[in-house]
């Protein structure tokens, strides 16, 4: 199926929403339920994500969205301090967040992180330690496990970066 990349535009809302709740089901069914709690990504958030230029689609050759991400430039606050590791570098860098699919299409979160590479050379993300489906995403597409950052509330996240070369090779 031919995917593409766009902006995310206000109309995309509830759509997003909608993707969202597909996307906390499959999480707490596959032995995930503390990421994504009371309502994570709220509307208004999305909203805001949206007005910012960070949020995109993933959307299918029907004209279909079929997956939402984030994609900020940094510095990610909740970044500057990691333990029980270091950071592949200190360059400037992109984060991916809140990347979420209705699984409707096979391969979407390689085609979305592979955008996000051809974008800029250097990127960091961060997932729960219960979620084993996004470590395998991550690690299966070149990030490398850096250690533990802190989210505002305190909440413990397991922190990638992945660093791609003038050559396009992952080093």
């Amino acid at each position: 199926m031919k995917l593409e990349i766009r902006k995310a535009a206000s109309g995309d809302l509830d759509c997003l929403m909608e993707i969202f709740e597909k996307a906390r089901r499959f999480m707490a069914g596959t032995g995930n339920p503390g990421q994504w709690v009371n309502g994570y990504p709220q509307r208004e958030l999305m909203a805001g994500e949206i007005d910012a230029s960070h949020c995109y689609v993933c959307v299918a050759g029907n004209g279909r969205v079929v997956a939402t991400f984030c994609f900020i430039p940094g510095p990610d606050p909740t970044y500057s301090y990691i333990e029980d590791g270091a950071w592949l570098d200190d360059r400037p860098y992109y984060v991916i967040h809140r990347l979420a699919s209705d699984g409707s299409c096979k391969g979407v979160a390689d085609f979305c992180f592979d955008w996000c590479a051809r974008q800029y050379p250097c990127l960091r993300a961060d997932t729960h330690a219960d979620n084993k489906v996004m470590q395998h995403i991550l690690e299966k597409n070149g990030f490398v496990r850096c250690g533990i950052i802190y989210l505002k509330n305190g909440s413990p996240r397991i922190a990638y970066q992945k660093k791609i070369s003038e050559g396009g090779r992952i080093f």
